[in-house]
């Protein structure tokens, strides 16, 4: 789109018409995903192109497939293919730097998305997740205020881990230090991948004779691999947990009393956030002059940004109500297997 205004800015009035008119009916937004392992992508995916859909833009994307190297070239192609404005999922937020400085430096707007990518130029657009991790904390805490915890985190090159981890020690570290709660085991889980969530799981509960209380996992795809090691050794249902984004098998888990709390991000709101913020971008604003902007320097190396930050809602057995009445799942997805007048919800 910078190019475009600087056309315009050497042509007559009557080409420049015509130029703005090109410019506002082909803009090219990409969308760089560092992979599509995780149930909400899609929905993610589905609320940008509706709005840029609507808005006569065109869309084009590419699939990291968890591989940080494949997102650098991704980005590029995104590049060669004319994108005006590029929104990235970061696989590694340190890595992918090289490829936004080339994005930006081509004039191209970048938008960091969910996840935190540390450079001035870039959008920082997300969900509150220290506030995830204290909805987290205080969803197990509130079951299980004493006893070994266990803590299973996520991917360690994404900065959201360490976010949701600072937040949930907020509610926690109280506990803590005055010995009612004991970390018994805490881990990073690669690529957000249950499998490795459930290995990492059974390992805490080998080392503790089972003795485990509460597990504060990072979201829904590690809740459900600690889930499965529960079940394994018949503590499914006797161990709070949490997670977050609100997974339909989550929130299913939740109705049948597995998992206690799920933090529902309604990724939607956020899809449809990146889209107007790239289009606003691709327009010519300058990310100081998005809509909503707020600053922000609260990632590890203090970067002062412009970002953009969605509230996220904690969803138990108690309002599992809520997501059922927006139209993120339905009755029937979150009360399978339920028992008859167990859950409100579901009656």
């Amino acid at each position: 789109m910078n190019k475009f205004l600087a056309v315009l800015l050497c042509s007559t009035v009557i080409a420049g018409a015509a130029s703005a008119a090109f410019a506002q009916d082909d803009v090219v937004v990409g969308v760089s995903w560092n992979n599509f392992q995780e149930e909400r992508w899609k929905t993610d995916e589905a609320a940008i192109k509706a709005v840029l859909d609507a808005a006569g833009a065109k869309y084009i994307s590419a699939d990291a497939q968890s591989s940080a190297a494949k997102q650098l070239t991704d980005i590029e192609s995104l590049i060669s293919q004319g994108a005006d404005a590029i929104i990235v999922l970061a696989q590694d937020s340190e890595a992918v730097g090289p490829a936004v400085a080339a994005a930006v430096a081509e004039g191209i707007p970048v938008v960091g998305y969910d996840r935190l990518i540390e450079n001035p130029d870039a959008f920082y657009l997300t969900f509150d997740n220290k506030e995830v991790g204290r909805l987290q904390a205080q969803g197990v805490f509130a079951v299980q205020p004493k006893g070994n915890y266990v803590f299973i985190k996520g991917n360690s090159a994404d900065p959201n881990a360490d976010f949701l981890f600072a937040g949930q020690m907020e509610v926690l570290q109280a506990a803590v230090d005055a010995g009612d709660i004991k970390n018994v085991g805490e881990a990073y889980t690669d690529n957000w991948n249950p499998e490795v969530a459930q290995a990492n799981m059974e390992q805490f509960l080998t080392a503790n004779n089972n003795e485990v209380d509460a597990v504060v996992a990072s979201n829904d795809g590690t809740a459900g691999g600690a889930i499965a090691a529960l079940t394994a050794q018949g503590l499914a249902g006797s161990v709070p947990v949490s997670g977050q984004d609100g997974d339909h098998a989550a929130l299913n888990r939740i109705a049948l009393g597995t998992q206690t709390v799920s933090v529902w991000k309604d990724a939607r709101e956020l899809g449809k956030k990146a889209a107007e913020v790239a289009l606003e971008l691709a327009g010519g604003k300058a990310l100081g002059e998005v809509t909503g902007v707020v600053p922000f320097s609260g990632g590890p190396k203090g970067v002062e940004m412009n970002a953009f930050f969605i509230a996220p809602v904690a969803i138990t057995k108690d309002n599992l109500n809520v997501v059922i009445d927006a139209g993120w799942v339905s009755k029937d997805v979150v009360c399978q297997g339920v028992a008859a007048g167990s859950v409100a919800a579901c009656n």
